[in-house]
Parts: structure tokens; sequence; C-alpha cells
């Protein structure tokens, strides 16, 4: 036998990507519920649609295969979508652990590179700590909402998924 009886195909070899479990999900069970986040419910069917929606809508703000979004949020419906979303847009997800301090986020953010954070709007001070703190361009902010007031500057996360844009990336992508 020989290297070439062991190439990639369809027998042998899937993309490794989160991607590929939605699609089935959503395909199979559209209406089976997915996420339960306090009192917000969704199926498969609506979490491949949110997702869509959020993958669009950064890829509709720049978002480029191979750029870094990172988020600030616990483990809420829109962390749970981003999963998906990010990589649905060809880009790199960074969940940055919400219990570190403004100056070690600070140096994940320009270390990664972020070009988008996503901030549940309870991190809010310390995601404005760490943004000042942060050397270079600043990130795009999108509000995820939660407790507290909207941040401002920032793109709501309800005008993001509400983009109509088709996504431009293949799905699923190899890694």
């Amino acid at each position: 036998m020989t290297d070439a009886h062991l190439a990639p195909r369809h027998a042998n070899f899937v993309p490794l990507s989160p991607l590929s479990f939605l699609q089935r999900a959503a395909d199979v069970t559209p209406n089976r519920l997915a996420l339960i986040d306090d009192d917000r419910r969704f199926t498969w069917g609506e979490l491949r649609q949110r997702a869509a929606g959020m993958a669009a809508g950064l890829q509709a703000h720049g978002v480029q295969p191979g750029d870094t979004v990172s988020i600030l949020a616990p483990n809420t419906a829109e962390m749970y979508a981003a999963h998906y979303a990010v990589p649905m847009a060809g880009a790199v997800l960074n969940t940055v652990n919400i219990r570190l301090d403004p100056d070690t986020v600070a140096y994940i953010l320009g270390h990664a590179d972020t070009k988008v954070l996503m901030i549940d709007r309870q991190f809010a001070p310390l995601a404005a700590a760490a943004l000042a703190r942060l050397h270079g361009p600043k990130p795009l902010l999108i509000d995820l909402g939660g407790p507290g007031d909207p941040i401002a500057g920032t793109i709501a996360h309800d005008d993001l998924i509400a983009t109509t844009t088709p996504i431009t990336t293949a799905f699923p992508r190899d890694e």
C-alpha cells in the first residue's frame, strides 16, 4: 500500500470543525430544543439561524478568514452561538477568562491581534480597563447584552445578527 491510498477522501476524512455538528443537528432535528439560557429557549434550527446571522454580521463588519474574534462573556446563548458563528465566518474564536485582571486581558487581546471584541455588559468595566491598556489598534466592539446599561461605542448584538448578507465562507471549513 502506498501513501496515495491514504489521501484524504470522503470515506476517511472530515474537517475538524464544530460546524458539521451544528449543520447535522439543525438538518435532522431542527425543532428539537438545543439550548436553554434562563428564560430563553432555542431549537437547533434557531441556533443555526442565529449563528449564521452572527457570522454574516461579522463578515459585513470586515472579519476575514484567520482574523481573531475575542469574547468576554459567561456561558450565555450568545457565547454558545459564537462558538459556531466565528468559525462559520472563517475566523478564530478567542474566549477570554472573565476572572482575569485588566493587564492580563489587555495582553491577551493584543497578543491575539483581536479584530473584534464581543462583550457581555456585566464585563464592560473589565473590557474598558483592558482596552485602555491595549497598545495598537482597538478592536471593533460588540455589545452582547446582559445585565447593565448598553455599552457606548459598540454594535448591538441584535443588530449584528439581523444582517441579511449571505455567509461567504465555505460551510464547514477545513482547519
